[in-house]
């Protein structure tokens, strides 16, 4: 029977492939509430993003409607992939696919650590 004694965890972390960050842009307006709901959804995901406001300045605006054939705000895109919107955003993050768009990994314990069980000696110490 093996006591606590014989037991030896070894903890080895994983190594994490560099995985370059997307490049996020978010057109907003000043006064726009989704505009806020997703940029919070970003800042709490921890990525930086770029905010451009179409509201000062009508070639930025020019420049949204074209890249996303839309005048709403905000719009939302990871590298060249039109999101859409914050209630997109979010769908795609009940969904579990926003993070694997922005370059994050879901977190897993269990796949975080190597358990090794040292069994060389049959009784307790």
């Amino acid at each position: 029977m093996l006591g606590y004694a014989d037991i030896t965890i070894f903890v080895v972390p994983l190594e994490k492939a560099a995985v370059p960050s997307p490049h996020i842009v978010v057109y907003s307006t000043a006064m726009c509430p989704y505009c806020v709901r997703a940029k919070s959804l970003l800042q709490n995901k921890g990525v930086k993003f770029e905010e451009i406001r179409v509201d000062m300045d009508r070639d930025r605006m020019a420049e949204m409607m074209q890249r996303s054939n839309r005048r709403t705000v905000p719009q939302i895109f990871i590298d060249d992939f039109h999101v859409g919107g914050f209630d997109d955003m979010a769908q795609l993050d009940a969904y579990g696919k926003l993070d694997p768009l922005l370059g994050l990994t879901p977190h897993n314990d269990e796949a975080a650590f190597a358990h090794s069980i040292d069994a060389s000696e049959d009784g307790p110490t």
